[in-house]
């Protein structure tokens, strides 16, 4: 593994901006780079390099600030949920109401999400939302690999359901489809083209003509549902700690 050392936050004037940033000495890195992202920005250096931080980010300072004001302008989309009876949370691309209720179990309509009050009290109305999308996703996605891989005459391994950053699905080598849990409050349609993006890297690994032409084999308005999901990523957040 390769070591590394990081620093406290600095401040730096960038086009009459006030920028922080951290610096961190990488062995791997080769050169100088800039890593931009909602958390903030990040300069890394070579372990044998000698070069100023604030030299790099003074060369790329029309860069660093648009990619900031680009964060900026996603995490305003963000939804401020409170996780409160009475608010909304989609699921499948449809708002429902959450309602805490006495009740044997959880249970969802075509407009709403029931969970058990016994159990939101023993823990957070959040922990328990989340533990029923968990569920959710799983089902739905397992229902939908099983379809379309019978119909694209692919075997996938098995179905883990992670909350990765800033991807909602990916394939490995032995054949087990990842998901993002969040991707069940998306249209039902998107769902459906994730799962056959990761089911058809089962027959190609790169994403070449050949790949995408399989993709539109199952699902011919991928592009359209791979757009949605680039513009309502953000109503996808469940909460700042997927950030």
């Amino acid at each position: 593994m390769a070591k590394s050392k990081s620093s406290d936050l600095r401040t730096i004037d960038l086009l009459g901006n006030d920028v922080e940033f951290g610096v961190r000495q990488s062995s791997e890195a080769t050169k100088p780079r800039i890593d931009v992202d909602i958390h903030g920005v990040t300069v890394i250096i070579p372990n044998s390099v000698d070069i100023q931080p604030s030299e790099v980010l003074r060369e790329n300072a029309a860069w660093v600030v648009e990619k900031q004001r680009d964060f900026e302008r996603y995490r305003e989309k963000i939804p401020d949920r409170t996780f409160e009876a009475g608010e909304t949370f989609p699921l499948l691309g449809t708002e429902r109401e959450l309602v805490i209720e006495p009740a044997r179990s959880h249970s969802i309509t075509d407009t709403s999400i029931r969970l058990r009050k016994s159990t939101v009290s023993q823990s957070t109305v959040k922990q328990v939302l989340e533990n029923v999308y968990r569920r959710e996703a799983r089902d739905h996605f397992t229902r939908r690999a099983n379809f379309y891989a019978e119909e694209m005459g692919v075997e996938y391994g098995k179905i883990m359901i992670r909350n990765q950053r800033t991807r909602w699905g990916s394939c490995s080598t032995t054949g087990t489809i990842s998901l993002n849990w969040r991707l069940v409050m998306a249209l039902p349609e998107v769902v459906d083209y994730v799962v056959v993006h990761e089911l058809a890297h089962l027959q190609e690994a790169n994403h070449d003509d050949m790949f995408w032409s399989l993709v539109a084999e199952y699902d011919p308005e991928y592009e359209d549902h791979a757009q949605w999901l680039n513009e309502h990523s953000t109503e996808l957040i469940f909460s700042e700690e997927d950030l």
